[in-house]
């Protein structure tokens, strides 16, 4: 097999997701390839500090993601076609896309895709965390391709580097509201959609924002476009900040003294920079979709969202841990 000049790598289609697929993508660069990845448009600034990659933005539309993958190979020229391919999801149309783009492609060989794939994997068993099953993927497909694997289990850290960019962006916005200096805690009290018909947002995030405020604490949010009013709503006396890019968010979730979260995208960005979060679960399995992170604690379970007392003392054991 030629040696691999350049390797595509379809990420995930969600904010966690993304952020979750980082020690594989770590283990890969480690590996000495030079990565294009491939995503929604949202995670180039996300992703904007990782070292030594290009990014090309797909829309999730086979014929589209397959000719911008194409265009993207021809630009290249001889490395391009020397260029091979991982898929991260496990979708039909992920596969699709980049072997009609002509890439050979490793993946998992769910839902039917083995005929599409050069190297279909097995999944590992199924009890694993989210990061362990595609640090697992890499790891496979580079023994697949006899490079070297540098670690055999993902480190503790999802260690996503930020630039300078999101960091001053975020400071700007604390100075503008005169929290430069003063410490916050960081809440995120909304959720998109439902899983399996159940509401994905703790109910006691008016409460608990009240129950911290009367104790002298700022309590501040900075939800997307789509989700202040609900925001608002669920948490009407929380310090409102605008809506930032996700690097400069991820930045802001550093400079926390703690976010307290649902299990949703921004868990895994306040676990992704190291941020000491609290996150809640109410209708997902904290050991296979929970925050990635030693400063990470969870409180709930997939049946039933923790009570109001629990989460108030696990906050104020947080807040005094150095």
């Amino acid at each position: 097999m030629p040696a691999i000049s350049r390797l595509y790598v379809r990420l995930p289609n969600w904010v966690g997701d993304v952020c979750m697929s980082l020690p594989a993508l770590h283990l890969l660069q480690k590996a000495g390839l030079r990565l294009t990845l491939c995503a929604r448009p949202w995670a180039r600034d996300l992703l904007a500090g990782l070292p030594e990659h290009d990014f090309v933005a797909l829309r999730g539309r086979v014929r589209e993601d397959r000719a911008t993958v194409a265009a993207s190979r021809r630009a290249l020229g001889r490395e391009g076609r020397d260029a091979r391919g991982l898929l991260i999801p496990d979708s039909l149309s992920s596969a699709l896309a980049f072997r009609l783009a002509g890439l050979a492609c490793a993946g998992f060989r769910d839902e039917g895709r083995s005929l599409l794939l050069r190297w279909p994997i097995a999944k590992p068993a199924p009890a694993l965390h989210t990061v362990q099953v595609w640090h697992y993927l890499a790891r496979v497909a580079l023994g697949h391709w006899g490079l070297p694997v540098a670690e055999q289990e993902p480190g503790p850290r999802l260690a996503l580097p930020l630039t300078g960019a999101h960091i001053e962006t975020a400071q700007a916005l604390l100075r503008a509201h005169a929290l430069q200096d003063r410490p916050y805690l960081l809440i995120a009290p909304t959720a998109v959609g439902l899983h399996h018909g159940r509401a994905k947002v703790w109910p006691h995030f008016d409460a608990l924002t009240r129950v911290l405020q009367a104790a002298g604490h700022i309590v501040a949010m900075c939800p997307p476009p789509a989700e202040v009013d609900q925001a608002r709503t669920n948490a009407p006396t929380a310090t409102l900040l605008p809506p930032l890019g996700l690097g400069a968010y991820a930045a802001l979730a550093a400079r926390a003294r703690l976010v307290v979260c649902n299990d949703s995208g921004v868990s895994h960005i306040a676990a992704a920079v190291g941020a000491r979060q609290l996150t809640l679960f109410g209708v997902t399995q904290a050991g296979r979709t929970g925050p990635w992170s030693p400063r990470a604690r969870g409180l709930g379970s997939d049946l039933a969202w923790p009570e109001m007392d629990a989460v108030r003392a696990q906050v104020d054991a947080l807040l005094t841990e150095s």
